[in-house]
């Protein structure tokens, strides 16, 4: 007989990974918004900040899995992790003006309490992320990479101006698309765990 399969230690990459974007966090915020977001150097750190965060995102989900090091600590430091990065964008992005206010409260209401009720019931159900929440960190994430470079700034040279107007408006249009996807795939987890709580509640039936 064989005994139990060890269950991986919490010290590995993908945790590590995780761990170092959420460290990021704080220091994406500041570059984010050194001078009031007017600064063409920080702005530009700050995109390549959040482009590592979402990178590694990427890398450390496909290692735990490949290599079997899901733990408990990853499953919930992971999503804290992306709500984290993406909910420092948004709330940056809004104090700069680059992206409405009531834009980021929706966003950031929905993903926190879908995170929230996702990690309450862990132990006992497990909902996976629908193609449609991977379609919309998709969009998300290519909206706030690019609004976090300073696209419409007043240094930039005459011959970057046209092409930053742009590249704004089509990271605004990303956005929206994000946000829509947004409040419809909520709407779909919450219905998936309701369907689920109903499953749950109800009684055995006898053979």
């Amino acid at each position: 007989m064989t005994g139990p399969e060890a269950r991986p230690s919490n010290f590995n990459l993908p945790n590590v990974l995780t761990s170092l974007r959420i460290a990021m966090v704080p220091f994406f915020g500041w570059a984010l918004l050194v001078d009031g977001g007017d600064s063409v150097l920080w702005r530009t750190v700050a995109c390549g900040l959040f482009v590592v965060a979402m990178v590694t995102d990427k890398i450390d989900g496909d290692i735990a899995r490949a290599r079997n090091l899901v733990t408990d600590f990853g499953k919930i430091a992971d999503p804290i992790a992306d709500k984290a990065i993406t909910g420092m964008a948004l709330i940056g992005l809004s104090i700069v003006g680059d992206v409405w206010w009531w834009v980021t409260i929706v966003v950031l209401i929905r993903e926190w309490s879908v995170t929230v009720l996702r990690l309450s019931i862990l132990k006992r159900a497990v909902i996976a992320a629908a193609d449609l929440g991977k379609l919309k960190t998709s969009f998300q994430a290519l909206a706030l990479g690019f609004l976090a470079l300073p696209l419409r700034d007043a240094d930039l040279p005459d011959s970057l101006e046209t092409a930053g107007e742009v590249v704004f408006y089509a990271a605004q249009a990303c956005l929206a698309v994000a946000v829509a996807l947004t409040l419809w795939s909520g709407f779909e987890f919450f219905r998936g765990v309701w369907r689920q709580r109903h499953h749950l509640r109800e009684p055995a039936s006898g053979v």
